[in-house]
């Protein structure tokens, strides 16, 4: 396979294409814990940019630092992963009911194989643990109170946010835990 360098990549596309110009994969060619299908692909520390759109919540918390740890690998510095998971903050019960580890998801969305719901919290440490400053772009607090800092669909879309998703128009409806985790030195959150 061809060597693919200096690339923004979306991790487990489906039938998207939000983020034209960027290199769309499916699990079955680029998984998250298999770094041989990295290898195959990429050479260390060329990447700008990963983006992985509600697949974070498919991998146990172990699982999760794994994934970034190898995605950091392949990531230059001050590279991000653009991460977005259902939000376990967000104070609906229907919601909570689709998106729960094991759940039934929506049709076009199935959650059988959810293995965890992330806050703000859990998914901040899990990026931190591997090594990452984290930044928070959209998320509820404890109390189920929204919260939004500025971001840029310049820098990769999430479909599913209050910025894009046409089910937010007129209230929050399926919002997204949204985060970047960023490659640097000293990494903490900000």
């Amino acid at each position: 396979m061809n060597q693919v360098d200096d690339k923004k990549v979306v991790i487990g596309a489906g039938p998207y294409n939000n983020n034209p110009g960027w290199y769309h994969t499916q699990e079955d060619e680029l998984d998250l814990l298999k770094e041989e299908t990295w290898q195959q692909r990429f050479t260390p520390s060329t990447l700008s940019a990963v983006l992985a759109e509600h697949v974070w919540e498919h991998l146990t918390y172990e699982e999760g630092v794994k994934a970034a740890q190898v995605c950091k690998k392949y990531l230059k510095e001050n590279g991000y992963i653009r991460c977005a998971v259902p939000d376990g903050f967000f104070k609906d019960e229907k919601y909570q009911r689709i998106v729960q580890v094991g759940g039934p998801g929506s049709l076009d969305h199935p959650a059988a194989s959810h293995k965890i719901v992330h806050t703000y919290i859990s998914l901040s440490r899990l990026f931190e643990e591997a090594g990452f400053e984290v930044k928070l772009l959209e998320y509820c607090d404890e109390n189920g109170s929204f919260r939004e800092n500025e971001w840029s669909g310049e820098d990769g879309v999430i479909f599913r946010s209050s910025k894009y998703d046409p089910r937010n128009e007129e209230a929050l409806t399926v919002p997204s835990l949204i985060v970047d985790a960023i490659k640097r030195e000293d990494s903490q959150r900000i």
